[in-house]
């Protein structure tokens, strides 16, 4: 059984997290770099370009690049991203785990166990009782190599990734409206807009460098619009603020809609020339009132109005919305109705009009079109479509009956592991148990794993869980490609080698896949030999990354994709050597009006509305929602080991209003009590006017008695199967002594200290002691 090999507190001491506030060898002002090598930031989805800067081997500092995206900015998490190289934490050596904790084996044992694990148990259980789960930290070739690993080595149809408790939601929603699952523009356009409507999005802390485009167009005399239930800082410097209630989107955007069509402010000729499905939509929002909305948003109906002429009647305008909007159980729905509004406005499709996502995670964009979700092959093809699979088939020399059919969703993966169906897992760069809603739940099924093997860089809360752990790559020590929240396919270049015995995860997979008997289907001698097979898996596809070569990249410092085949020639060939270059990308979609539906035109989706999964009662008076701190990403497997991210905001705070606070007796900085339907959790109240009377925040970032997923719910959006974080139904309370004293410890205990460097001066010690 997966169960923890130790106790925590000897985990933590073993494999931290540790603060690290130096570089190898300290802040010295004497060392020269051996080299400067131009890439990206790991920790968002715009992958903005950076220069690191190497000696010995190792990454010990970084320089501002020119790339177009970014010009030389970075936010604080960019700044201080070179501090995770040479960790004190990073795993070195294949583990394995036994009754005293994990011990150092050789790489054949490590491998050897996994197989015969894998083996043994699909023997007896069938293929699919054993598991994977991927991540979008890796990048493209990474994330196709996952893909087909999951299908062809492993034989499972169970693969999923993280980018299902991200990006799935706007994905679903592109497809169904646009054919094509990608930002409408390249971040250029946002400049050129006349109106911005921001709608669950904290652009500023999430993704800070898209506030300076958006700052762009203000300057220019663009209004902006935000929604959100916080006053997020992008939201303190809007000209129309939405307070909206958790889970009330699509109301608003019904409303807005049926303002629009109320008052005539649609684009009729857009909508006969270029689109499908209208007259329905409209029929849908007849009742739409901005007073019914009212109600459900709490957001005065003549603010409603206001931001639906704003947008509407402006000369240009674009969408842009994130996880607030999308992490819901109808998040699907809520892009849907974006869509409809920029559909029947006709503000899509040219400059400075569009309908985007802000995509999250580092490869978000990239890790979700080449096949390691649990629906969907290379290119954005759908696992489930005969025409999809053969083609996909004949690329990897395999019968299409050997590609397994779709499988379950990573929520479903672990619901699937706690009801005993699935028995195995093979996980690489994911955290469920800080990642996934229902903390103890995913405590539970991870306990009762009869085998698990992760590959990773760091021991994560979920890595402590395995049986075997297999030391993979950094973003740094590998190269390859990604795709950044633009639809940019950027050039990820290899700073260093992987130290002591950690190998690159893409040589890993191949080992397991040799010794699996499956080795005949992976042979590559390097990442880009995996990107040329990609671009082959791709043609045709709506991710079409065929015309697109690493050297191309590097060239035009990024190629957006659809970048497909000119030629007859490179339509038809089976050798991706035979595959033509010269188209030049796509920046921009819908040129044209022209969509990705077979017959190009779009498609009006009806959007019904329907209240969260749950909603607040006497028990649970309050809305629960959960996001980002600007210093923290995703799990915080990376950036809670970088002190300098830490210090910024050391432990999750329970956000409340100052009214809330005092109808409920806290004091700001008192220990409080958050209690769900799932769980309880205790920490600091920090009292802001910054967010809804009836609503609380908590970040996300951190593990076990700190993390706010004990108390999130697993509901799911029934077409992107993406958990509800946004809303939960909660109450809180000042904390009994206990708790304080149970919170006190799950702060003393979130870190331990990096040991001074004994090498350095007295006074560089005491320098470094007192950041």
């Amino acid at each position: 059984m997966a169960q923890l090999p130790q106790d925590p507190e000897r985990l933590k001491d073993r494999f931290g997290p540790t603060l690290k506030y130096s570089p190898p060898g300290g802040f010295r002002t004497d060392a020269v770099p051996d080299k400067l090598v131009d890439t990206h930031c790991c920790f968002c989805g715009q992958q903005c370009g950076i220069t690191l800067k190497v000696l010995d081997n190792q990454v010990v500092g970084f320089e501002p690049r020119d790339f177009p995206f970014n010009e030389g900015k970075l936010c604080p998490k960019g700044i201080k991203r070179y501090l995770q190289g040479s960790h004190p934490d990073r795993l070195l050596t294949p583990m394995k785990r036994t009754p005293e904790g994990f011990a150092r084996i050789s790489w054949d044992e490590a491998l050897c166990e996994t197989v015969a694990k894998i083996k043994e148990i699909q023997e007896r259980h069938g293929k699919d009782a054993f598991a994977m789960l991927s991540g979008v930290s890796l990048n493209n070739e990474k994330s196709y190599l996952v893909g087909k690993f999951a299908r062809l080595a492993l034989q499972t149809a169970n693969l999923d990734y993280n980018g299902r408790l991200c990006m799935v939601s706007a994905g679903a929603g592109n497809k169904k409206a646009y054919g094509i699952d990608r930002a409408s523009n390249s971040w250029a356009d946002i400049p050129k807009a006349k109106a911005i409507f921001v709608i669950g999005s904290n652009v500023a802390e999430c993704a800070p460098i898209t506030t300076r485009y958006i700052w762009s167009a203000r300057d220019a005399g663009a209004k902006l619009i935000v929604a959100d239930p916080r006053m997020v800082p992008g939201a303190r410097t809007a000209d129309l603020y939405l307070p909206l209630r958790p889970g009330s989107d699509s109301a608003l955007l019904m409303a807005m809609l049926h303002v629009v069509i109320r008052d005539g402010l649609t684009d009729p000729a857009f909508i006969r020339d270029h689109t499908s499905g209208f007259e329905a939509v409209a029929e849908s929002v007849k009742d739409a009132t901005p007073e019914w909305a009212a109600e459900l948003c709490g957001v005065p109906a003549a603010k409603i109005e206001q931001a639906a002429h704003w947008y509407a009647e402006a000369e240009t305008a674009m969408i842009l919305h994130a996880r607030g909007l999308e992490h819901q159980s109808k998040g699907v729905d809520n892009v849907l109705a974006c869509a409809n509004l920029a559909l029947a406005t006709g503000k899509i499709g040219r400059e400075g009009c569009g309908h985007s996502t802000i995509t999250g995670q580092g490869n978000g964009q990239g890790g979700r079109e080449h096949g390691h979700k649990c629906d969907q092959l290379p290119g954005n093809r759908d696992i489930t479509n005969p025409e999809h699979r053969a083609y996909v088939a004949g690329v990897w020399g395999v019968d299409e009956a050997e590609i397994p059919g779709k499988g379950l969703s990573a929520q479903e993966i672990m619901e699937a592991i706690h009801r005993g169906e699935i028995k195995g897992l093979l996980s690489i760069c994911f955290n469920p148990l800080v990642s996934l809603p229902d903390a103890t739940f995913t405590r539970e099924a991870l306990d009762r794993l009869e085998h698990y093997t992760v590959i990773d860089f760091f021991l994560s809360e979920t890595a402590q869980h395995a049986d075997v752990v297999l030391p993979g790559s950094l973003h740094e020590e590998d190269e390859g490609t990604a795709t950044s929240a633009e639809g940019r396919v950027i050039k990820i270049n290899a700073a260093v080698t992987p130290p002591g015995e950690a190998r690159r995860d893409w040589e890993i997979l191949l080992d397991i896949a040799e010794r699996l008997g499956r080795g005949r289907y992976f042979r590559y001698e390097n990442a880009e030999q995996i990107f040329n097979e990609l671009r082959l898996a791709s043609r045709g596809g709506t991710a079409d990354y065929s015309g697109i070569t690493w050297a191309k990249v590097v060239e035009n410092q990024g190629i957006f994709w659809p970048c497909p085949q000119t030629t007859e020639e490179g339509e038809r060939t089976p050798d991706w050597r035979a595959l033509d270059t010269a188209h030049p990308g796509t920046p921009r979609l819908y040129e044209g009006g022209r969509f990705y539906h077979p017959d190009g035109r779009a498609r009006f989706n009806v959007v019904n509305w329907r209240a969260p999964a749950e909603v607040v009662d006497d028990a649970y008076p309050l809305w629960l929602t959960t996001g980002r701190v600007i210093s923290q990403y995703l799990s915080g497997t990376q950036t809670r080991r970088i002190g300098p991210l830490v210090d910024q905001y050391p432990f999750p705070r329970l956000e409340l209003h100052p009214r809330l606070a005092e109808a409920l007796g806290i004091q700001d900085g008192q220990w409080v009590t958050t209690l769900t339907r799932r769980g309880r959790l205790t920490l600091r109240a920090q009292v802001v006017k910054t967010i809804r009377p009836d609503t609380v925040f908590i970040p996300y970032h951190w593990a076990g008695d700190l993390s706010a997923n004990v108390l999130t719910n697993r509901a799911l959006d029934p077409v992107s199967k993406i958990p509800e974080y946004k809303v939960s139904a909660c109450r809180v309370q000042p904390a009994t002594p206990e708790e304080v004293a149970r919170g006190e410890r799950a702060e003393a205990d979130a870190y331990r200290q990096e040991p001074i460097q004994l090498e350095l001066g007295l006074a560089d010690r005491r320098k470094e002691a007192s950041r």
